[in-house]
């Protein structure tokens, strides 16, 4: 049961002496040591490794070593039992914003979780930062099943897992958070499509992105489709992996463990049980879609879901996510009470052990070819704007990366990323990539790049309003193909609305910025500048 997960991490390091076994080819490395009681970890685009402490110190390995001084040892921080800091995420734009957002327990009466904001300055907090984001309801007397996990969703949203606080039925109460899975804005308000938001909801209610959950401990989300596996530790039969990608959904708990009958509730992607078959365990403890760009993994292992269970013996399964899963084992005895398993944007998993105070990465040390995973997409976007073409590979490191246009290499196009910072009609073409290592050499599919002209002529165009705009933009009739562009040429989602003959774009959700607004008139394309300004 999850309820002794933490209490128990110092006696399971005496009882398992069995060294770590993973698949041919791979083996686990040190990144770091002397990391007290870690819970969480999250990567930092320049590389650094934030990494929690349950006592309420959140530490940063950077060039491979454990920085003596901690980013920030949050004060009055309650630390029993499952309690403690136990969530982390970055900013999307924590690049120019350097945000840092927390999830921890505070032992300043009445005792609850909350949710707040850091603002980095180098390697340590600003001071005087802190911002508040969300107070989760009081806590009684049971310091176990918390929840904690962090992480934004591809909409730009904040999205919490929150424990059941050791009381089955809050998971079914939607007046409160307790045991369920919230949806936030950056602030902390609750964004108005949420499933059961409404005015005269309750604040509780507004947020909910889905419930029926016991102790979400961790959760993962897709870096390409957005999907979210949400890692629910159980009871006394079963550790379950939820599907929380479509909100709504009522995952069963306290009346349903595992897989139902009953169609009022959503059984899990997968679940294991604690009693066999294989793979048995205790507690899921983290999961993570593998999706890098870039990686030494063969590429099998590209697109799969790999999960820890706490106990022993302290396996890592992974499973194929699409159609009926089926877990295989990818490593055993990988540290005793560990958490947290991510994928590092290197292309290694990663994750933390409890009991040895580390964080240890995995590698792959065999030689293999170059395989493209993912191949670089065609675009379309106005003359003017940047546009970016992008390719994931694996096999052996290091990866050489040479870009080609219409059959041409072009000049320092060397990376797996290939950036056009202004896109001219000249720059129209095909592109392709040539990927290279030791053993071998791969060429991807061509990408073609089509570049449209801005139409300035007013005859048959519309005009839209606002400009600049704040939450909507409206077009005072229906139109085809809208598009959002920001001004890396990046397209962005915007939820499109036809009403009464006027088409409505929800971008309550972008950054503040100039974007390019796209669309079909008439068999007419048009492309017009709007700032989106907060």
């Amino acid at each position: 049961m999850k309820s002794v997960v933490f209490i128990l991490a110092g006696l399971l390091v005496s009882i398992n002496g069995s060294s770590q076994t993973f698949l041919s080819g791979f083996e686990r490395v040190p990144v770091a040591t002397g990391i007290s009681s870690p819970t969480v970890m999250a990567f930092a685009p320049d590389g650094r490794i934030f990494v929690a402490q349950q006592n309420g110190a959140l530490r940063i390995v950077k060039d491979g070593s454990l920085l003596t001084t901690p980013f920030i040892s949050l004060p009055s921080v309650s630390s029993l039992g499952e309690r403690g800091l136990i969530g982390i995420a970055l900013d999307p734009d924590f690049s120019s914003n350097s945000y840092v957002y927390l999830y921890y327990t505070t032992s300043v009466a009445p005792i609850h979780n909350r949710i707040v904001r850091y603002t980095a300055n180098g390697d340590v907090a600003l001071a005087g930062s802190e911002h508040p984001i969300l107070e989760l309801d009081n806590l009684s007397g049971a310091t176990n099943h918390n929840g904690g996990a962090l992480a934004f969703g591809l909409d730009g949203k904040l999205y919490v897992a929150v424990g059941d606080n050791a009381n089955g039925a809050n998971a079914q109460n939607p007046d409160t958070y307790h045991g369920k899975f919230l949806r936030i804005n950056k602030d902390g308000s609750a964004p108005t499509d949420n499933p059961f938001y409404s005015e005269a909801a309750s604040e509780q209610r507004k947020r909910i992105w889905a419930y029926g959950l016991r102790n979400p401990y961790t959760f993962a989300i897709q870096p390409v489709t957005g999907k979210i596996f949400v890692n629910d530790v159980g009871q006394g039969s079963a550790e379950e992996i939820n599907d929380a990608t479509t909100g709504g959904k009522n995952f069963g708990w306290p009346s349903a463990e595992g897989n139902s009958t009953n169609p009022a509730y959503s059984n899990p992607v997968y679940a294991y049980l604690h009693s066999g078959p294989q793979p048995t365990g205790c507690a899921i403890t983290g999961g993570t879609f593998f999706n890098p760009q870039v990686t030494t993994y063969p590429a099998p292992y590209t697109g799969n879901y790999f999960f820890q269970d706490f106990c022993a013996p302290h396996w890592i399964y992974s499973l194929d996510p699409t159609g009926t899963p089926v877990a295989t084992l990818f490593g055993s005895n990988v540290g005793s009470s560990s958490v947290a398993l991510t994928t590092g944007p290197d292309g290694n998993l990663y994750y933390l052990s409890r009991g040895a105070s580390a964080l240890y990465k995995i590698i792959y040390t065999a030689v293999n070819p170059p395989v493209i995973i993912e191949q670089p997409q065609a675009a379309t976007v106005p003359a003017g704007t940047s546009v970016s073409f992008s390719v994931s590979a694996s096999g052996s490191q290091p990866l050489t990366f040479q870009w080609i246009k219409d059959e041409v290499p072009l000049n320092l196009a060397n990376a797996s990323t290939y950036s056009i910072l202004s896109v001219q009609p000249s720059d129209a073409g095909l592109y392709r990539v040539q990927v290279s290592n030791s053993a071998g050499e791969v060429v991807s599919n061509t990408a073609a790049l089509t570049v449209e002209t801005i139409v300035n002529a007013e005859a048959g165009s519309l005009d839209f309003y606002p400009n600049p705009a704040k939450d909507w933009i409206y077009l005072p009739q229906a139109v085809a193909s809208v598009q959002l562009v920001n001004y890396v040429g990046r397209t962005s989602y915007i939820p499109i609305e036809q009403i009464n003959q006027q088409t409505r774009l929800d971008v309550q959700h972008l950054a503040s910025g100039l974007y390019f607004l796209s669309y079909e008139l008439q068999g007419i394309r048009f492309v017009k500048k709007v700032l989106i300004s907060r």
